[in-house]
């Protein structure tokens, strides 16, 4: 079986959108030009933190079109898959092939509470639609179906099925993943809080929220994680966790998207049902950017190529 070449940071980028709520497909484009310029190792649209259960299918298009235009190739350009039904989910993977993404991210069939064979056969089945490589997306407490190392044991014979995705923050899922099929998939950290413990359990990415913010911090946490360089890596670690932490939270595209508006590189606008946050919350977020931006570490070097 054909191994990937995903590993590194992968933002999971934010959509943006315009005063009136209408998607805003140039500073989208925006965004991720200025990811991929910043040293991201791959990107997924219209994930979690993309809204995409807020886009219609035609504004999903619009966004996976415009992602691989900024990424020019440079690269791996990965597409959520969250809808409410198989045959929706295989439409989208379609179309994901069709505009010649490098993969999809497939997340359980959303509002049914599937039993684990249903679980799996939805995966198949959205698997079957397309060759593209397929991302296997676990998010229970947001999306509500636990995908097991069970549930991935009984998809290990799909062939498009290469890699696993877990944001349950429960890291023993690797090593339970890897006594059941050894390194048949490839493992990617979900969860923010918990990116240097999934490393050393054996993920080779991370689909970050917080990374879109702080690209150059995430990239270089996850590059001394990979080369074990634990000394270098706390100081960082230690800097970024009370941002980490707001991936964790119900409201946290609002959280994501108003650090990277701090920043400068994005709006902190969110389409309803998502409101923005309210005047006690964002003035904590914005207190823990303040004191953030006033210790940023200095980072060492990690290879990481930034363009001009």
């Amino acid at each position: 079986m054909a191994k990937i070449g995903w590993q590194g940071v992968f933002p999971a980028v934010t959509t943006q959108f315009r005063d009136d709520f209408s998607l805003d497909l140039a500073a989208t484009h925006k965004v991720i030009g200025n990811l991929v310029r910043d040293g991201v190792s791959g990107l997924i649209v219209c994930g979690t933190v993309g809204e995409n259960t807020a886009l219609s299918l035609a504004e999903k298009v619009q966004v996976m079109e415009a992602a691989k235009d900024a990424a020019a190739g440079r690269v791996p350009v990965i597409a959520g898959i969250a809808e409410f039904t198989t045959a929706f989910a295989k439409d989208t993977a379609r179309e994901a092939a069709r505009i010649g993404l490098d993969g999809i991210m497939v997340m359980p069939a959303l509002v049914y509470s599937a039993k684990p064979h249903e679980t799996a056969a939805h995966f198949r089945g959205v698997a079957s639609a397309t060759d593209l490589p397929v991302m296997v997306y676990n998010n229970p407490p947001i999306y509500k179906n636990d995908v097991t190392p069970d549930i991935l044991a009984m998809l290990a014979d799909v062939e498009t099925i290469v890699c696993f995705k877990e944001s349950s923050g429960d890291t023993r899922r690797f090593t339970d993943l890897r006594n059941l099929v050894g390194d048949r998939f490839t493992l990617f950290a979900g969860l923010d809080d918990v990116v240097v413990e999934s490393v050393l359990m054996g993920a080779e990415g991370w689909v970050s929220g917080m990374s879109n913010a702080f690209p150059v911090e995430g990239e270089t946490l996850f590059r001394l994680a990979r080369e074990g360089r634990m000394a270098e890596l706390m100081p960082i670690y230690e800097w970024f966790m009370p941002l980490l932490h707001l991936d964790a939270r119900p409201d946290l595209v609002q959280c994501i998207k108003l650090c990277e508006s701090i920043m400068g590189r994005g709006s902190a606008i969110t389409r309803p049902p998502r409101l923005a946050l309210p005047e006690k919350e964002r003035a904590e977020v914005e207190a823990m950017m303040r004191a953030a931006l006033a210790k940023r570490p200095a980072l060492p070097d990690v290879g990481l190529r930034i363009a001009a």
